[in-house]
């Protein structure tokens, strides 16, 4: 028997007034997932004795989440799960993962609700050892009208893709990554998600790609160049290419194409 279980899912907005009278705004949905042997008689017998409600601990994220002194998403989840861990025994292991709710600030007060992309972060501690820790920045939607080709794939009965030396590139993507010293996660060395969308724009901006698969190696590089603190980065990106409809002059017009998407996956480490 394997279980879990947890909360999902709690939405948190905390503002930290600085010294300098900025504001800032830690924004996110907040999940843990607790794992271990302990709340096996929840399941079997129906003896709660030993479980912690998920909403205490719901209450324990909002509260902890009051109290944390640093401002990242990566921080903030390696410190709810110690704390987690620290303050109910029981808990052999919790999962702590955190979807960033992005505001943009526009002022020292003012800030912007995005339904852009966003950051993530995610850790896993059974006692004081580090199972698994992760970063990312998810749903970015990226269009490049030319600079980007498709040719020489592999043609049979099947195929009618015509071939495209200059296409637009439409794409959505997610990207994650690791650390070599997961403790760089919550210091000096820690990368900031904004950084690695900046990155990855600039290299699809500059980049003149074969393919998606030849483009997110070239940003998976980059990454990896820019950031020695990091062991892995992982891609999924999905083609979301209009097809062309008509052209004329200096103008062109694309629809959208049959709904099922390409999707490619990369992961690069170090090793």
């Amino acid at each position: 028997m394997r279980i879990t279980y947890g909360k999902l899912g709690v939405p948190l907005q905390r503002v930290v007034r600085g010294a300098d009278g900025r504001h800032e705004v830690l924004a996110a949905e907040v999940s843990v997932e607790v794992l271990g042997e302990n709340f096996v008689a929840a399941y079997t017998e129906g003896d709660n004795r030993q479980v912690v409600a998920t909403d205490t601990m719901k209450n324990f994220i909002l509260r902890e989440t009051l109290d944390y002194g640093g401002a990242t998403l990566d921080g903030l989840v390696a410190h709810l799960a110690r704390g987690f861990l620290a303050t109910y025994p029981v808990m052999e292991a919790v999962r702590v993962s955190a979807r960033e709710l992005r505001f943009d600030a526009l002022s020292d007060r003012l800030f912007a609700r995005s339904h852009d992309d966003f950051g993530v972060a995610m850790v896993e501690l059974r006692g004081s050892e580090l199972l698994d820790a992760s970063s990312g920045r998810e749903e970015l939607w990226l269009l490049k009208v030319t600079g980007s080709a498709f040719t020489k794939f592999a043609r049979d009965d099947y195929t009618t893709l015509p071939e495209r030396g200059d296409r637009p590139l439409f794409i959505r993507m997610d990207v994650h990554w690791r650390y070599g010293d997961p403790g760089d996660a919550e210091g000096e060395r820690h990368v900031a998600p904004a950084e690695v969308r900046a990155l990855l724009a600039k290299v699809f901006d500059g980049f003149v790609s074969e393919s998606i698969q030849h483009l997110v190696h070239e940003m998976g590089t980059r990454v990896l160049e820019r950031w020695p603190q990091l062991s892995e980065v992982s891609f999924a990106a999905e083609n979301h290419t209009r097809d062309p409809f008509d052209e004329r002059e200096d103008r062109k017009l694309y629809v959208p194409p049959f709904p099922a998407q390409g999707l490619i996956t990369l992961t690069l480490d170090r090793s």
